[in-house]
């Protein structure tokens, strides 16, 4: 069974990418910063910012732990991650706003 590309969350590389950036941190510091030093490499960050890549689940709990959010505004691609990170208090995300979709045609 395959996986499908259409379960992958679309946002995630980015909101990755912003952590990183937001810490001021290269690929390398962002694997030691994380703690997974002779676990990851620099390639493979870059996979996941470019979202050539899912990364593990221990590994997205790390950067959830870093950057003071939960879990899920990494992965919900409805929500955004707060200004400040890390924010003062660990932060459940910033739902956007999404139009309604009327269903046929009521």
């Amino acid at each position: 069974m395959g996986k499908s590309a259409s379960m992958r969350p679309k946002r995630l590389g980015a909101k990755l990418a912003q952590i990183r950036a937001a810490f001021g941190l290269s690929q390398n510091e962002m694997i030691v910063r994380l703690g997974f030093s002779g676990t990851l490499i620099r390639e493979e960050i870059s996979a996941f910012e470019l979202g050539k890549r899912e990364p593990p689940l221990p590994v997205l709990l790390e950067y959830a732990r870093l950057s003071g959010v939960f879990v899920d505004a990494l992965i919900d691609d409805g929500l955004d991650l707060p200004d400040d990170i890390p924010p003062s208090t660990k932060h459940p995300g910033i739902r956007r706003w999404k139009p309604r979709v009327v269903r046929g045609g009521k």
